[in-house]
């Protein structure tokens, strides 16, 4: 398999072509020269989700009111100017993001897909205010993978599998932001937002050539979001290229009332941004990848040291062997579940994490396809750890793979960056709560079998990271890696429905 078979997916005859892999700086430069309104490219998407995602199911609805957003926000173009790069930019945020509209937000869950959040989420009153359009909901991973360990990644009870675009029913998705990364790729959406507790947004971007920003640990609010574990999760940017992430970290980054300055995350995106960098490459997260993986690999190692970068080869961390145990989960998952499903209406069918298992259980045939053999481990033990315990572990966790990993190692070697491949560093940095960026590396032919039986073949990430607040720099040698290789291809795809 090479780039070329990755080509543009042929348009319908009524389609403007041209949007096919369009990002926001091209989009708005059209907007602002009067070619292209939000309605009309929100319509063109519309049509696309309706003509394609029969296949993919990798969105779970569409919001109604979409398309009158969109004219109001180019009515207020015309009157007022624009509000910045996200003006009319139609956005798919995941089914664990509450949006205080006519979308439902249930983590892909049966017993919550009639529930409408109270209020908006943080981070969707910022892209509100931005100007960004709330497309829909993406699918994702059924309450972001903590339901069942036989769970197929991007399979929820509400919507069914998430199916990759670049080899439907074959290749592996990623999870648990596994609708927001198909949808983008997909080019059903300009730009996505997804959330990662460990590897949820970097696994499905690393799978389906895209660009992914798991941000420090706090950056972006996690207010109204459902949570896994709260002291890691993170919601972040899914787009096409760096610029369009970085872009969308901008607003992500910034306060509900915008009364804070934000860093401008677009601002250091430079060629040559790689220019004297040292990159560690850490092998041991390196040591099960197959032969076609691993040249990969060094294709791209080879590629930074093209760039100017200095490449330092092995590099180690203290905690890479580390047996990561469960107690911050265990503690953290059922008091944090509880006090979201406790806040919803009474109307709401369910609201604690008991009565959502029992409720399963009445509701078997439509919500127990993979069992909830997670939840129900999730529900007892923990009841025991207490609090000193677990703020030991939190604290012992956190130093391990922080100052006694990550920063050790970026300290220790002189390193700018960690070099790692595809999501084989989420878990460490999750539990540093340091940030981590993806960009496409290319595609195999080969590779592993996956839990569900998907072949972990087709497009691969090679995945940066360096301490807490490192975005910036992150982005930009994540930008000069893209620029000089422009790995990304769109997905072949034909309209239809999936048999899975």
């Amino acid at each position: 398999m090479n780039n070329n078979d990755f080509t543009r997916i042929p348009p319908a005859p009524d389609e403007q072509e041209w949007l096919i892999e369009a990002d926001i700086t091209s989009i708005q430069e059209q907007m602002a020269q009067g070619s292209l309104t939000s309605e009309v490219l929100v319509d063109w998407y519309l049509k696309r989700i309706n003509r394609l995602d029969g296949l993919l199911r990798s969105v779970l609805e569409v919001n109604p009111e979409a398309l009158a957003i969109a004219a109001k926000l180019d009515q207020e173009r015309r009157d007022q100017g624009s509000r910045g790069p996200l003006h009319g930019i139609p956005v798919l945020v995941k089914d664990n993001i509450g949006t205080a509209d006519k979308l439902h937000t249930s983590a892909g869950a049966f017993a919550l897909a009639d529930c409408i959040a109270a209020e908006d989420a943080e981070l969707i009153t910022q892209l509100r205010t931005a100007g960004a359009v709330i497309l829909g909901k993406a699918n994702m991973t059924e309450w972001a993978n903590f339901m069942s360990s036989a769970m197929w990644a991007g399979y929820s009870s509400r919507g069914g599998l998430v199916l990759s675009p670049y080899g439907p029913g074959e290749l592996f998705i990623g999870g648990s932001s596994s609708g927001s990364a198909a949808a983008v790729a997909a080019n059903l959406v300009t730009i996505a937002v997804g959330t990662e507790t460990s590897g949820s947004i970097i696994s499905p971007a690393a799978h389906n050539s895209l660009v992914g920003l798991k941000p420090t640990w706090g950056l972006v609010s996690n207010k109204g979001i459902i949570p896994g574990i709260a002291s890691q999760d993170s919601a972040g940017p899914m787009a096409r290229t760096v610029k369009d992430a970085a872009l969308l970290l901008n607003v992500l980054a910034g306060s509900a009332d915008s009364s804070s300055a934000v860093l401008d995350y677009s601002a250091g995106l430079e060629l040559h941004a790689l220019a004297a960098k040292r990159i560690g490459i850490p092998r041991f997260y390196y040591r099960n990848l197959d032969n076609e993986a691993l040249d990969m690999m060094e294709s791209a190692i080879e590629v930074l040291r093209e760039l100017g970068a200095e490449i330092i080869d092995p590099v180690e961390l203290p905690c890479q062997d580390t047996e990561w145990k469960t107690t911050i989960l265990q503690y953290e998952f059922k008091p944090g579940l509880n006090r979201y499903l406790g806040s919803l209406p009474e109307s709401a069918p369910v609201h604690s994490l008991q009565e959502l298992i029992v409720f399963n259980q009445q509701h078997g045939e439509q919500a127990l396809k993979y069992g909830q053999g997670t939840l129900e481990w999730l529900n007892t033990s923990g009841d025991e750890i207490t609090e000193q315990e677990y703020l030991e572990q939190l604290q012992s966790s956190r130093s391990l793979a922080g100052k006694q990993g990550i920063d050790y190692a970026l300290e220790h070697y002189g390193l700018d960056a960690l070099l790692f491949p595809g999501d084989h560093g989420c878990e460490v940095a999750a539990r540093a709560g340091y940030p981590l960026i993806t960009v496409p590396a290319g595609y195999t032919c080969s590779g592993v079998v996956a839990p569900g039986g998907y072949l972990t073949k087709g497009p691969q990430g090679i995945t940066f990271c360096a301490s807490a607040h490192s975005e910036a720099m992150l982005l930009g040698i994540a930008y000069s890696y893209e620029q000089a290789t422009k790995h990304r291809r769109p997905p072949v795809l034909e309209p239809g429905s999936a048999s899975q």
